[in-house]
């Protein structure tokens, strides 16, 4: 009785068409969002927000952006970490060029040279899709991987290839604390969410699943393919070089090719078929099953008291890792959004068989 939409009325197209047309998901989304920004950082420990949920928040927002492109708009990618690099040495180049900028600026520029990268690779999408386009955002991501490393320009000429960013700090305030660093992280990715929300269920993103669903019958409606496409290409990019910028400025501290090579592309991937294809909130739920899950895996011996070694443990972690996702993919194809949905329809009927 607790979740139901009885007695809402709605007066007008918009009210029914809102994002969250139900009270108590509003009532929900509002706990959620007090909880993520005051009781969490009141209660948590340095080592629960800047290890976990910290880098939870910036896979999830690469997870939205690989979301967009292949869950909305059907174009298969396997170049994820290298368009993250992208804006991570994009930001770390414009932040020694341009120190003056505010570091909002500097990510937004970053996610924009993102974009214009992904727009290049994005070209090859009106020719070639699914099995193909994979291979060949594989390319970019061994060419990106490359760049990273032997153009000396993209690392300042760096000899060793690996750098350390300048301190973050908005309007003078450093942002250098756990808790600084995970509220930081937490405004940007809030943001970017709810404008992915609102852009999927705009012409844009009508146009992406068109082209998802029947590309032909898309094209013969009037959608261009060419431009929805690169638009996908590019919105992807966008999201996924800020999340790299804030992986290397706020996580990691630093930019190294190897924090953005073929296996970062898999781990997005993964969290996105995890999650749920086509679902903003399975970037997060993806996002959270593949970041906590290891953590979780990794303490279950010691805290049972196996005598098992670290190399054993390790094994055992990818091992039961690799069975949980072939689980969760018989058991429910389309994710844990979908999973979720069932049972909030369920709820709904409650205590009524369904």
């Amino acid at each position: 009785m607790l979740y139901r939409e009885v007695g809402q009325f709605k007066t007008s197209y918009a009210a029914d068409q809102a994002i969250f047309p139900i009270m108590q998901d509003r009532i929900g989304l509002i706990i959620v969002l007090l909880i993520a920004f005051v009781a969490v950082p009141l209660v948590g420990n340095d080592y629960w927000l800047r290890t976990l949920l910290t880098p939870f928040l910036i896979f999830a927002l690469a997870a939205i952006g690989l979301n967009l492109l292949t869950g909305y708009a059907g174009q298969v990618s396997l170049g994820t970490g290298g368009f993250m690099g992208v804006g991570a040495y994009a930001a770390y180049n414009i932040a020694i060029w341009l120190p003056w900028l505010n570091i909002f600026v500097v990510f937004a520029l970053a996610g924009l040279v993102a974009a214009g990268v992904g727009i290049l690779f994005g070209l090859p999408s009106l020719r070639i899709k699914g099995f193909y386009l994979a291979v060949a955002t594989l390319a970019a991501q061994f060419f990106l991987g490359w760049a990273f490393i032997r153009v000396p320009w993209v690392t300042h000429y760096s000899a060793s290839g690996s750098i350390t960013l300048p301190a973050i700090a908005i309007f003078g305030v450093a942002i250098n604390s756990s808790v600084s660093r995970y509220l930081f992280t937490l405004c940007i990715v809030s943001v970017l969410a709810l404008v992915a929300k609102n852009l999927v269920r705009s012409n844009a993103g009508r146009a992406w699943m068109a082209i998802r669903d029947m590309d032909i019958a898309a094209e013969i409606i009037g959608i261009r393919p060419l431009r929805t496409k690169l638009l996908a290409f590019a919105v992807s990019s966008f999201y996924c070089g800020i999340a790299g910028a804030l992986l290397a400025f706020v996580f990691l501290e630093s930019v190294e090719p190897a924090a953005f090579d073929l296996d970062r592309s898999f781990q997005i991937l993964f969290m996105i078929i995890i999650g749920g294809l086509g679902s903003i909130l399975g970037s997060f739920l993806g996002a959270a099953f593949i970041t906590l899950l290891p953590i979780f895996l990794n303490r279950v011996p010691t805290t049972l008291g196996l005598p098992l070694g670290t190399a054993t443990i390790s094994h055992l972690e990818f091992m039961t890792f690799g069975a949980l996702i072939v689980f969760f993919l018989v058991v429910e194809p389309h994710g844990l959004a979908r999973l979720w949905q069932i049972g909030k329809e369920k709820l709904r009927l409650w205590p009524f068989p369904h």
